[in-house]
C-alpha cells in the first residue's frame, strides 16, 4: 500500500507524477490531464507556452525583480551590480529573505511564484476546496528550477554567469530556497503531503571542459540548502536532471526523490550503481522516467517501457532477486517535462507513465 505520510518512510510503490511543464495555455485544461492520468500525486502545471514569464529559469525570481536587483535591459534578465541603489536592493533582500529563513510566514508568502509567471500553480491552489477534484490525492508536487541552471544562465552587467559571483550565487540559492518553503508550505496546507522537485540540468555542466571550476562541494552544499528549506515544511524534497550525469554528486546531496530520464540516460546510472545502492538503503526514492519525451512516444507501448526498465534494474541490481523492495522505493514519471511538445505528444506521454505505474504497482 502507498504511504501517505511524509513524515514516515516514503514508499510510493510506482506511483505516478510529472516532471513539471505541460503544452496548453489553459491551466483546467492542463489540471485535467494531469488529474485523469496522475490522481495520486498531481502536480501543478507549469505553462510556457502562455507567456515568457513562465519559462522555468525566470518563473520563481519575482523577489529579485521586486526589490530592484534583476532588472530588464537588451531584452533579458540580469544583474546589474553598479547601479547606485545595488547595496540598498541587497538590504532590502536579505531583510525579507532572513525573516523568512527563521519562519515568518508573510515572509514566505512573498516568495511564492506571481500568477503572472505561474497560472497553473495559482489555478492548482483555486481547485483546493473541491473535494471530488483531489478526492484520490495521496500527495501534491511543485517543482522550481535548480540553482546551477538559474546562476549560469542569468549574467551580470559584465556579461559573466551570476555562479561565478558568490553574492550572487547566495542570493539565487536564498531565492530558491524560500520560494521552495513557499510552495511546500502552501502545497501542505491543501491536506496532503507535499513533494517538491528541484529542476536543474544545469547539473550536466559539472566536469565539462567549459566548466572546469565548478565545484562538486559548493553543488551539493547548495542543493542541500533548498532540500532543507522543503523539509522544514514537512515536504519531500527531489532533485531532477534530464542528462547523463554524475548521479553520485546529487545522491550524496542529501534528497529524497531522485528524478532521472532513464529513458535515454539510464545507462548512466550503472556506473554510479553502488552509491545509488546506498541512497536506497537510506531510504531514497529513485523517480524512473521511463516515458520517451525526446523520442517518439507513440512508438512504445507501457509493457515495452515495463520490459526496458526492467533490463535496467537487473544491470543495476543483479545481486537481487526480488525486485519488490526497488519497485516500492519507485516512482514513475515521464523522462523530463513535456511543455515543448505537442498536446497529443503529452497526452500519450502522461498516459504512458500511469499505464507503467499500475502495472508495476
Amino acid at each position: 500500500m502507498r504511504n501517505a505520510t511524509a513524515e514516515s518512510s516514503f514508499l510510493p510503490c510506482g506511483m505516478a507524477t510529472g516532471i513539471g511543464s505541460v503544452p496548453f495555455e489553459d491551466p483546467d485544461e492542463a489540471l485535467a490531464l494531469i488529474l485523469s492520468e496522475f490522481p495520486e500525486c498531481p502536480h501543478w502545471p507549469q505553462l510556457p507556452r502562455r507567456d515568457r514569464k513562465e519559462h522555468f529559469i525566470h518563473q520563481f525570481l519575482q523577489p529579485l525583480v521586486d526589490c530592484g536587483l534583476l532588472v530588464f535591459q537588451s531584452d533579458r534578465w540580469l544583474f546589474d551590480m553598479s547601479r547606485e541603489t545595488c547595496a540598498e536592493n541587497l538590504t532590502t533582500f536579505y531583510a525579507t529573505s532572513l525573516s523568512g529563513e527563521e519562519g515568518d510566514p508573510e515572509a514566505i508568502k512573498t516568495f511564492l511564484p506571481s500568477p503572472e509567471a505561474a497560472a497553473g500553480f495559482h489555478a492548482f491552489l483555486a481547485r483546493a476546496g473541491e473535494e471530488d477534484f483531489w478526492g484520490h490525492a495521496a500527495f501534491f508536487k511543485g517543482q522550481i528550477a535548480g540553482p546551477l541552471s538559474v546562476a549560469l544562465e542569468l549574467k551580470d552587467e559584465q556579461g559573466r554567469p551570476a555562479y561565478y559571483r558568490e553574492e550572487l550565487r547566495d542570493v539565487i540559492v536564498r531565492n530558491l530556497s524560500l520560494n521552495a518553503r513557499a510552495q511546500a508550505k502552501a502545497l501542505s496546507a491543501l491536506g496532503r503531503p507535499a513533494i517538491v522537485f528541484v529542476d536543474d540540468p544545469g547539473v550536466g555542466a559539472y566536469g565539462t571542459w567549459s566548466h572546469l571550476t565548478l565545484s562538486r562541494e559548493t553543488i551539493q552544499e547548495d542543493l542541500h540548502t533548498i532540500f532543507e528549506a522543503i523539509r522544514a515544511e514537512g515536504a519531500l524534497s527531489g532533485i531532477h536532471s534530464c542528462e547523463a550525469v554524475d548521479w553520485s554528486l546529487l545522491t550524496e546531496s542529501g534528497p529524497d526523490i531522485l528524478s532521472v530520464d532513464v529513458y535515454r540516460f539510464g545507462a548512466s546510472l550503472i556506473p554510479y550503481a553502488e552509491p545509488l545502492q546506498g541512497f536506497l538503503e537510506r531510504g531514497g526514492t529513485v523517480a524512473w522516467g521511463i516515458a520517451p519525451t525526446l523520442d517518439d512516444p507513440f512508438a512504445e507501448t507501457a509493457e515495452s517501457l515495463l520490459q526496458r526498465l526492467h533490463r535496467l534494474w537487473k544491470e543495476l541490481f543483479p545481486a537481487r532477486a526480488d525486485r519488490n523492495p526497488v519497485m516500492r522505493q519507485s516512482m514513475i514519471t515521464p523522462a523530463c517535462g513535456t511543455g515543448l511538445l505537442t498536446e497529443a505528444q503529452a497526452r500519450r506521454i502522461y498516459r504512458l507513465t500511469s499505464e507503467v505505474s499500475r502495472l508495476i504497482g
